[in-house]
């Protein structure tokens, strides 16, 4: 596909490869810019097709600064294809494979995903999948919570067979894991275990096998984070313990509950300064650019795996 064009769109490079598709980098002619265009892959089935629809519908719903959105839904040769925004950054996985994230930026990275997530509940859309390799840290700071492969609208059809589970086996929630129905508090646990690998450079579960790993989600309880690295504030322990709950009724409710939990965090430990040595992260003192809730009730590319 490198050196192809796709209708207007000329392609430069491949940047990544998952179940649900293939992500290229590509100029638009056009409109003489940067984008992404992730195909579908061809030997797929109608399920798959239809999902790959659902992201396009779904994120299009979505204006947020902290969401990768789409610009278009096309087809071409019987491929289906949508076009995304292109940010020149580092997926978060990138970042935390050199090891755990200083705690302020850790915090501010929570914070911007939990924005994300708070404004895709708001219109009644799970994302399901949250995971860092999902996850975007632009040059500029900025968080981009991308990969809506796996949404749903809450109270849709599911798409997937009774009983499937969907998601990466290390961020399922309990729920998922055990393949019952899940809802926005699914997006609540996967980013509690993402919290937790930022500060620990580990997931809180984690088997040799994925159904040990599945195990460990339904029936274990993780070792506290400031037992893995010293010096992590006791309002972070809290706010995973609550994150972590097997229990969905016991968990975080909304997570505007667990985004006002994180901003009082933020307050003790500090702003953030760089992830990784390199890239910034938005500065989160009083006119920041990152969102804020208003109370306790209201607060690369985009990529595929």
């Amino acid at each position: 596909m490198i050196g192809k064009n796709v209708l207007h769109y000329e392609i430069t490079e491949e940047l990544g490869r998952g179940g649900m598709g293939i992500v290229y980098k590509a100029t638009d002619t056009k409109l003489k810019r940067t984008v992404a265009l992730k195909f579908l892959p061809p030997a797929v089935g109608p399920d798959d097709r239809a999902r790959f629809e659902v992201e396009a519908q779904s994120v299009a719903h979505l204006q947020h600064p902290n969401i990768c959105g789409i610009h278009e839904i096309n087809e071409v040769d019987g491929q289906t294809f949508i076009v995304m925004p292109y940010f020149d950054g580092t997926e978060l996985n990138q970042i935390i494979s050199a090891g755990p994230i200083e705690i302020p930026e850790t915090v501010e990275v929570a914070i911007q995903v939990a924005n994300a997530l708070h404004e895709a509940h708001e219109h009644d859309i799970l994302h399901r999948d949250i995971k860092p390799a999902n996850v975007i840290v632009t040059r500029k700071g900025l968080v981009k919570v991308m990969d809506f492969g796996l949404a749903k609208r809450k109270g849709s059809t599911q798409i997937t067979q009774a009983g499937a589970s969907l998601g990466t086996v290390d961020y399922m929630s309990p729920e998922q894991a055990a393949g019952n129905p899940a809802d926005h508090r699914t997006d609540i646990w996967s980013l509690g275990v993402m919290l937790y690998e930022m500060l620990t450079g580990r997931t809180p579960f984690k088997g040799e096998f994925d159904q040990a790993t599945i195990y460990s989600i339904i029936n274990q309880d993780p070792a506290p984070a400031s037992t893995l690295r010293p010096g992590i504030p006791a309002g972070l322990d809290d706010v995973l313990a609550r994150a972590l709950t097997k229990n969905p009724d016991e968990r975080y409710q909304a997570v505007e509950e667990m985004l006002a939990d994180l901003v009082e965090i933020q307050q003790e430990v500090g702003a953030p300064s760089s992830i990784g040595g390199s890239t910034s992260v938005v500065m989160s003192r009083p006119g920041a650019s990152t969102p804020r809730p208003a109370s306790r009730r209201r607060s690369a590319a985009c990529r595929t795996r």
